[in-house]
């Protein structure tokens, strides 16, 4: 197959996951709207945390007006990146035996559940940035801009990374299917852990250093916290080094996908048409 006709195949899918994805841009408004008020009870325990404090202070190197940054960047490397039911679908499609129909046609299943997550994701990043800008534009005196114009071009490549890597986490989740009857529990206990070490709860940095050492051997803070503190321009360590390492996990999340598929594949079996 040609790369031409592979563009126009998957930009079909594409095209198609959008228009699905739109009957539901309503839903993702209420819900991204929705997702700010524990967001704003957060950000008003930090306003308390930080009153109590003599001259104001720092907190695990962050001011008031970093760590406020901090919550609003993660909330939208959020809605450009996170899996929403794509590892529910995948699983279902395993279990229903919808995946036989990928098996007899020439479509790469992987490559196609990419096409619909990134549809996806640029629906509700659409819909979701309305009501995440106008929360930002009422936090814009405590909201803090990057000095360095290369932080505009390192962000949304780190953001990237970041979506790939959580999509291929979800799609090995899902993959489970081939060996469980029933992977939800799995799922309930990745998204837990991966909501707490992403730095999504609380930024890393309040851990105690032998936890941090101990997340920082899993790809979760990679997901939010990395590109967090790529814009704040803070990471502790060489933005090389913080690069090299995402990106290692995206190679390996995505060869350990190619594995999981084909050697779930021998234990598949479908009966009826």
């Amino acid at each position: 197959m040609s790369w031409a006709a592979g563009w126009r195949k998957y930009g079909r899918v594409l095209v198609i996951g959008i228009q699905n994805t739109l009957v539901y841009r309503a839903n993702f408004l209420f819900r991204a709207s929705i997702s700010l008020v524990p967001l704003l009870g957060t950000l008003q325990v930090w306003r308390t945390i930080f009153a109590g404090k003599p001259d104001g202070g720092t907190i695990a190197g962050y001011t008031l007006s970093g760590m406020i940054s901090y919550y609003l960047i993660v909330n939208v490397v959020d809605a450009l990146t996170a899996v929403t039911d794509d590892d529910w679908e995948i699983a279902a499609d395993i279990r229903d035996g919808k995946i036989s129909q990928f098996l007899l046609r020439p479509i790469d299943y992987l490559t196609y559940r990419l096409c619909l997550y990134l549809s996806g994701r640029a629906i509700y990043t659409s819909v979701a940035l309305i009501p995440v800008t106008l929360f930002t534009l009422y936090l814009r005196h405590d909201f803090v801009w990057p000095n360095h114009p290369i932080t505009l071009l390192l962000f949304p490549l780190s953001v990237l990374m970041g979506g790939l890597l959580q999509f291929f986490i979800a799609y090995l989740m899902a993959l489970l299917a081939f060996w469980f009857l029933d992977v939800s529990t799995l799922i309930f206990i990745q998204f837990a852990f991966e909501y707490i070490a992403s730095g999504h709860l609380f930024p890393l940095d309040l851990l105690p250093a032998g936890l941090q050492t101990i997340i920082f051997l899993t790809p979760y803070p990679y997901l939010s916290y990395f590109p967090a503190k790529v814009y704040l321009e803070e990471d502790s360590g060489p933005l090389a080094y913080g690069f090299a390492v995402q990106a290692a996990w995206l190679l390996i999340g995505y060869f350990a996908a190619r594995w999981a598929w084909s050697r779930g594949l021998r234990r598949y079996t479908a009966a009826g048409g």
